[in-house]
């Protein structure tokens, strides 16, 4: 019985299957171009048709595939590229569509299905691979460092696709890459972890095994989407003031200045700076129209005394970015000295003490001279009576 049916088997797959040695190549005739026309394969060096009996899509991809013109596009039935002449060799073809060759599908050969040259089979493939289309799942095209950045790559006719592949311009090799089954069109292909190698532009293509040989064949580059990957660095500030304020401090009155500065930039982004303070936060912005910019406060009050925070800020792509806070600046809000301080006070007075102690000293011993200086009432009248005898007698002589 086992026998019987080995002899059975080997009847049937002597009928269904031909060598593949005993064919050659594969042509299409008196089409528009060479990718259409009138299918003939060689065998014993002889050219002939194949009758289009069975004849489908996946017949006629098999046949694109193998003369390297793409995808099919249409399967001609009925002649339409004009009857050809000789044998026809293929009839009844039966292809999965997974061949490499047309002369690997199953066929019948010499069968009693009446085929003549008006059913002889064509087909009209795409001349080249279909241009895939890349589509953004995500609804923006900028990222932050860490999300994950989602495309799509399809095709219109998606027969015999092994894989697909995501591009980024200036990279050789893909960054994603896909495999499909045969008849998958789209696939998904993401980005995980978006960082700042990512931001460029993307495409995506497909590639399919055709021929005979097996090769693989890569379709022309999808259309481009341009991805941003905003990576904000923690900014830093400082503050300047008058020379005479201690450390941290600002006197009240005073001017002082808080700098802000990021290395990195973007289009239309702004510094803010926050003041934390016992009752409350105020808030302030400025345009960074460059990498650095400075709030000004031009007299510092007691409401001015906290902890400043400066971040950065930048919407693009419909979305908005913010860094993060820098660390805490301390600023104390200090009333100025005063204009004699103790110190300078006690100079003065150690000063004025010694000053007014020598002019008394110049007092009092000028008093004690002219007291020494100074004659005494006897004194004087003894002196008065001596002058008035001396000035007598000098009378009574003239």
């Amino acid at each position: 019985m086992l026998r019987f049916l080995h002899i059975i088997l080997t009847g049937l797959a002597g009928l269904l299957w031909d060598g593949v040695s005993a064919f050659g190549e594969v042509r299409l005739v008196n089409g528009e171009n060479k990718c259409s026309g009138r299918v003939e394969v060689l065998r014993h060096n002889q050219w002939g048709t194949v009758c289009d009996h069975g004849w489908d899509l996946r017949e006629a991809d098999v046949v694109c595939l193998e003369l390297g013109c793409g995808l099919a596009q249409s399967d001609i039935r009925g002649a339409v590229y004009g009857a050809g002449k000789g044998a026809i060799w293929l009839r009844h073809v039966q292809c999965s569509g997974h061949e490499t060759s047309l002369t690997r599908c199953a066929v019948v050969l010499h069968s009693n299905s009446n085929c003549t040259h008006e059913n002889d089979a064509g087909v009209k493939c795409s001349g080249a691979l279909l241009i895939p289309t890349l589509t953004l799942l995500s609804p923006y095209t900028v990222f932050s460092p860490g999300e994950p950045i989602r495309f799509t790559c399809s095709v219109l006719l998606g027969h015999h696709i092994s894989e697909f592949h995501l591009y980024k311009h200036g990279v050789s090799t893909p960054l994603v890459t896909q495999r499909a089954d045969q008849t998958q069109t789209t696939v998904e292909l993401t980005l995980s972890d978006a960082e700042t190698f990512h931001q460029g532009s993307y495409s995506c293509r497909y590639r399919i095994k055709s021929g005979f040989p097996s090769q693989l064949l890569s379709s022309p580059s999808s259309n481009s989407i341009n991805i941003t990957v905003v990576e904000l660095l923690t900014p830093h500030h400082w503050f300047n003031t008058s020379t005479e304020a201690p450390a941290g401090s600002v006197l009240k009155g005073h001017s002082f200045n808080i700098t802000c500065s990021t290395p990195q930039q973007y289009p239309g982004g702004s510094f803010q700076l926050r003041l934390i303070r016992s009752n409350g936060t105020v808030r302030q912005s400025l345009p960074a129209l460059t990498p650095s910019v400075t709030f000004t406060f031009p007299s510092a009050q007691s409401s001015n005394e906290g902890y400043y925070y400066c971040l950065y800020r930048v919407q693009l792509g419909g979305r908005t970015f913010v860094s993060r806070e820098s660390q805490p600046l301390p600023i104390a809000i200090r009333d100025p000295d005063p204009i004699l301080s103790p110190m300078v006070i006690s100079w003065l007075v150690s000063g004025l003490t010694f000053v007014v102690a020598v002019i008394i000293i110049i007092i009092v011993a000028k008093v004690l001279c002219n007291r020494e200086k100074k004659p005494s009432e006897l004194e004087r009248e003894t002196r008065t009576c001596v002058d008035n005898t001396y000035v007598t007698l000098s009378i009574n002589k003239l």
